[in-house]
């Protein structure tokens, strides 16, 4: 399979995982459940795209974690850069199926989290947590 349609079909793996979270509230333990399968499932497709990027060519000359300039060599092959889009898509999952397993905030609050967590991980997770403090702050 090309990059291209690995890509395609991670991409569309996610979303019956993100739908289940969005319809938690009728049945939370099973909705994140399915989540975690669905991220579990993709960190195998991401473990496979690392071991094979390893036992190809390896990564370029120069390429690392230490600069920017190294990460951008690090992830400068299509199969580079579709394990890192992986990489986003299982942890963003995660953290959204750990939002709506905490179950600190109504459902109604907790949609816009999962939606910025899908779009912008780091900020949907920010917003759980600012509405789970302010609302603890109120009782």
């Amino acid at each position: 399979m090309t990059p291209d349609s690995l890509f395609q079909i991670a991409s569309a793996a996610v979303l019956p995982g993100w739908l289940a979270l969005a319809l938690a509230p009728l049945a939370r333990a099973r909705c994140v459940a399915i989540a975690r399968i669905i991220a579990v499932l993709l960190s195998g497709l991401y473990v496979s795209l690392l071991v094979a990027g390893l036992a190809g060519e390896g990564p370029p000359a120069g390429a690392g974690f230490d600069t920017l300039d190294g990460v951008r060599l690090l992830l400068s092959s299509p199969a580079a850069l579709l394990a890192g889009w992986v990489h986003y898509l299982v942890f963003d999952l995660w953290v959204g199926s750990w939002e709506a397993e905490d179950d600190a905030l109504p459902h109604w609050l907790l949609l816009p989290c999962l939606a910025l967590t899908f779009l912008a991980g780091p900020t949907g997770l920010l917003l759980y947590h600012l509405l789970k403090a302010a609302r603890k702050l109120r009782t």
